[in-house]
């Protein structure tokens, strides 16, 4: 399939010039970079980034699954929400350096080196796998098939974010800051792209309130992969204009929306 910007006026396809082919590799060296930047943060990760809501955690699994995946599980944010009586919990994650950190705060739950494209897991061996915060991150094309194998019959997969939510006003300026400074990645959450063997795709958003110390937002926005691979003068000044704001502001908490996908195998 070929973008808007590869097609001539009237739509017709056309070679792109090596400064395009360029900047798409630059593109994709810079997500690459990105995607694999989160191990050097892993401290301000597990101090900054906020919980998952009890009901958004219980609409995405369902109380019967038994042995449930967390793909790309970080420092475990995820996995502790889904804990319950007799239920197997295994995290995936590539990172090195979150899987330490994981380790040290869930020091009971098994962690697994690997990724959505290559979970080191059996076939029909659990009952739901979930992905927080990075299924935008995954190949759809090889992510989709390998948690259909993983999953038994009738299995679910299940997609979750936490949003910050820009409806007020604070946040807002807090988004435009960071946006002066990097473009997030996750504009294309791929959830259209899970198709067959699941079905449908349904989505729920929760919204609810983090109570957080300005310290810890500013851990949130440190963890962040394009604020993490900014040159360390220039993530500097933007931590110190965010920390400019919350003097002003001073929030005590902040407002999320929590974004969920589910479909079942």
């Amino acid at each position: 399939m070929t973008s808007a910007n590869e097609r001539g006026e009237r739509g017709e396809p056309v070679e792109q010039d090596g400064w395009d082919q360029r900047r798409h590799q630059r593109s994709q060296r810079d997500r690459s970079r990105q995607a694999g930047s989160f191990g050097a943060a892993a401290g301000a990760y597990e101090r900054g980034r906020p919980p998952y809501p009890p009901e958004a955690s219980a609409w995405l699994v369902p109380g019967t699954a038994r042995t449930v995946v967390d793909l790309g599980a970080g420092t475990g944010k995820l996995t502790r929400a889904l804990r319950a009586p007799g239920r197997e919990l295994v995290a995936v994650e590539p990172s090195e350096g979150m899987r330490e950190e994981f380790a040290r705060v869930l020091p009971g739950v098994r962690a697994l080196a690997g990724t959505a494209e290559a979970i080191p897991l059996p076939d029909a061996s659990a009952d739901a796998v979930v992905c927080a915060q990075a299924w935008h991150w995954v190949d759809p094309d090889r992510a989709v098939p390998e948690a259909a194998r993983v999953l038994r019959p009738g299995g679910r997969l299940a997609l979750v974010w936490n949003n910050r939510d820009e409806s007020v006003p604070w946040v807002a300026e807090l988004g435009r800051i960071l946006r002066e400074y990097a473009a997030a990645p996750a504009e294309d959450r791929q959830a259209d792209r899970i198709g067959a063997p699941f079905g449908p795709v349904e989505r729920r958003d929760f919204r609810w309130r983090h109570p957080m110390t300005d310290a810890e937002i500013v851990d949130m926005v440190a963890s962040r992969s394009y604020v993490i691979t900014l040159a360390p003068a220039v993530r500097d000044g933007l931590l110190d204009r965010v920390r400019a704001l919350l003097a002003v502001e001073r929030p005590g908490e902040m407002p999320y929306v929590t974004e969920c996908h589910r479909a079942e195998r």
